[in-house]
């Protein structure tokens, strides 16, 4: 059966995809490497910073679903960063089993920690990138996974139909 041909546009995308899975690795190692001294690893971050940029307190399963992740592996990482007093739960007063997930103050500076390495490890990586490259990536990027969520989301409402 013969193979399938890529567009011109369908063989860009897929070596951009390519790059993406190897800077993805990278980039996890770096973080880890980063923020190895205060006891975070990039997944243990990553949920911080998550839990920071949610606008109020939210269950591991609406956490799960903003990081784009699955819930089991988020559930794992919290009740990690609850034994290490970084995070704790309070009562969710729409449903009684998924508890929220908040910051303490632990929690709190270890993230403030490690955003203060970020910056000029950061700015750093950075250098010499044209601002206006690093947004249309951005924006490409950002569209790409918009239409992966809709694509999943078409799916999962198919299936429910079936």
């Amino acid at each position: 059966m013969p193979r399938p041909q890529r567009t011109p546009a369908g063989d860009a995308l897929t070596n951009l995809m390519l790059d993406l899975f190897r800077l993805n690795s990278l980039l996890l190692t770096a973080g880890d490497r980063l923020v190895a001294r205060l006891g975070l690893t990039s997944a243990r971050w990553q949920i911080l910073g998550a839990i920071v940029d949610a606008e109020r307190p939210q269950p591991v399963a609406w956490l799960a679903r903003d990081l784009g992740a699955n819930r089991q592996n988020v559930q794992r990482i919290v009740n990690d960063l609850h034994a290490e007093g970084l995070v704790a739960f309070e009562a969710n007063p729409h449903h009684r089993r998924a508890q929220l997930v908040v910051l303490t103050d632990k929690g709190r500076r270890a993230f403030d920690a490690a955003m203060a390495l970020q910056a000029p490890w950061v700015n750093g990586l950075s250098k010499g990138l044209p601002v206006k490259d690093l947004q249309t990536v951005h924006r490409i990027v950002a569209d790409l996974r918009t239409r992966l969520e809709s694509d999943t989301e078409s799916q999962t409402e198919g299936a429910a139909n079936r």
